[in-house]
């Protein structure tokens, strides 16, 4: 903090002491209100770009230089030099932006490369990874060729103890599809060709698990693919994938403009806010405009990126209920996962506002529901009754990418219903009035939960 404090207060008063030299130069008759739109502009575009395309360099350079001090399989004491260099690796992985900004795309696996990800050599497919994807050390992360990822992959390749810590290679094989947020630890016994179900427990013990599907936790094996899931296969070979992938590219990367504008759009509007506050009310009641204004540039932000996702859901088609990820209108429902503002409105988490915000976004949210911190991917999906209870990093996902096929169905919760702590609701579920799903559980698609009944597990059931 003694470090930290001072140099971005500095690094503040400069960028906006330059700022507002460049718009005086730029528009020298232009009134004191032009005059601060401009230096807005110029401020945030450099906040934003700038200090993007900085990271973006310092993500790739930084943990190269770094990464002789760590050596694979050695143990290193805990909160010693290896430590600090570890952690600066760790932090820089589990970066949101860049996998934000290039997931779900054909871009995502050159982005993954070099930052140092073993991918090659890659099979594209247009979404290889989608837009979470976090590892300890890229240096020691390896995903075998054709495998796909839904989202959600945090790959460890640290352990700790208290007293020392190291870290390991760790090996997805090739041939994979990994659902969402599935934890995949160094040592894990999967290898060619198999299906990772969402949350599912990666086995450490046991034979290599090779052509099957693994769901639930502890884990058990199912059909690596259905009978269904093949009739879009002619679509991934040959002409067929050329022009569905080339047209997909274009798309992708038109939605890599609107995220990067609507982002920097968000950014300008806070810092008009906070400018104005600073320009025209620097010290009237004791600061109090002025902290208050700074303050509201935040909710502001919040609330122009939901209307910026209400109006994409508006402009584009409705989520299909199965379709391939080369049809056009999973384009448009990856376009909306990427612009999705869940990052922006957890400073509404356990207040009333966030089912405002909800409601903006086109969620059906009842009255008087508590939300600690619920991410539902797709509100045009999903209907909430009255009274419902929303627990820290709960999710409701009304969709889902499974290996290449786009899936997706509406999602019911009635009156006084109960998600828990890092709890999973699937697509087409139904949970009746008072149901209770537990902490950590995954709620599978197409789940009919009576009235009261009180389900847990992965994946859950009655208990």
């Amino acid at each position: 903090m003694l470090l930290y404090l001072p140099v971005i207060e500095g690094g503040a008063s400069l960028a906006t002491a330059a700022a507002s030299s460049l718009a005086r130069a730029l528009a020298p008759a232009a009134g004191a209100l032009g005059r601060l739109f401009i230096q807005a502009v110029i401020l945030s575009g450099v906040l934003f770009f700038g200090l993007g395309l900085v990271g973006l360099l310092l993500l790739v350079a930084v943990p190269r230089v770094l990464k002789p001090f760590i050596k694979p399989d050695t143990v290193y004491p805990l909160y010693g030099f290896h430590y600090a260099v570890h952690r600066v690796i760790v932090g820089l992985g589990r970066l949101k932006f860049f996998t934000l900004l290039f997931g779900d795309s054909s871009y995502i696996v050159h982005f993954l490369s070099w930052v140092g990800y073993h991918l090659s050599p890659v099979v594209q497919t247009g979404s290889n990874f989608g837009c979470e994807v976090m590892t300890s050390n890229p240096f020691l992360t390896r995903v075998g060729s054709g495998t796909m990822v839904a989202d959600g992959l945090n790959l460890i390749n640290d352990e700790v103890s208290s007293s020392s810590f190291r870290v390991s290679q760790v090996t997805i094989g090739p041939n994979n599809f990994l659902g969402n947020y599935v934890t995949y630890p160094s040592g894990g016994r999967t290898g060619d060709n198999c299906l990772l179900g969402i949350k599912v427990m990666v086995p450490l013990d046991g034979k290599i698990r090779e052509g099957v599907g693994l769901l639930g936790s502890p884990p058990f094996e199912i059909p690596r693919t259905v009978e269904r899931d093949s009739r879009y296969d002619h679509l991934r070979t040959g002409e067929a994938l050329r022009r569905g992938l080339a047209a997909k590219n274009r798309f992708n990367l038109r939605t890599i403009g609107i995220f990067l504008f609507t982002r920097w759009m968000g950014v300008f509007l806070a810092t008009v806010i906070d400018l104005a506050a600073f320009e025209f009310f620097y010290g009237v009641f004791a600061h109090t405009i002025m902290a208050a204004l700074v303050a509201l540039s935040v909710v502001v932000a919040a609330v122009y990126y939901a209307l910026v996702e209400r109006c994409l859901e508006a402009l584009g088609p409705p989520p299909p209920p199965i379709c391939s990820i080369y049809h056009p209108d999973f384009w448009w429902v990856e376009r909306i996962w990427k612009l999705h503002p869940i990052h922006f409105l957890h400073i509404f988490d356990g207040t009333p506002f966030k089912n405002v915000i909800w409601r903006l976004i086109g969620v059906r949210v009842g009255r008087r529901v508590f939300d600690d911190g619920v991410y539902i991917s797709e509100p045009t999906l999903t209907a909430v009754g009255d009274e419902c209870v929303f627990n820290y990093l709960s999710m409701i996902q009304c969709d889902s990418q499974e290996d290449g096929i786009y899936k997706s169905g509406r999602t019911t919760l009635g009156a006084s219903c109960t998600i828990g702590v890092s709890a999973f609701v699937h697509y087409g579920v139904t949970m009746g009035d008072g149901a209770m799903l537990g902490v950590d559980s995954f709620l599978m698609k197409g789940e009919d939960v009576p009235p009261r009944a009180r389900w847990a597990g992965n994946p859950a059931r009655e208990m």
